[in-house]
């Protein structure tokens, strides 16, 4: 698995109300929602010496998946 991947799989495990992790249990919408993320950090890193188009693409992927930006 990439490392890139195996981190966000880590941040999305599901924790108890204690705070312990549940085991082996994965959160899929955290899942989705740091890829979109990571996505969105990455565009928003390679366009940011374009000016506007990067910032603009970058809010168009948080936007068309409905998530805030981290």
């Amino acid at each position: 698995m990439n490392e890139v991947i195996a981190k966000l799989y880590d941040q999305a495990l599901a924790l108890e109300g204690n705070g312990d992790y549940v085991a082996g249990e994965l959160d899929p919408v955290k899942f989705a929602e740091l890829i979109v993320q990571e996505c969105q950090r990455q565009v928003k890193e390679y366009f940011h010496a374009c000016g506007d188009i990067g910032t603009l693409s970058d809010y168009v992927i948080l936007e068309h998946f409905g998530v805030e930006e981290e």
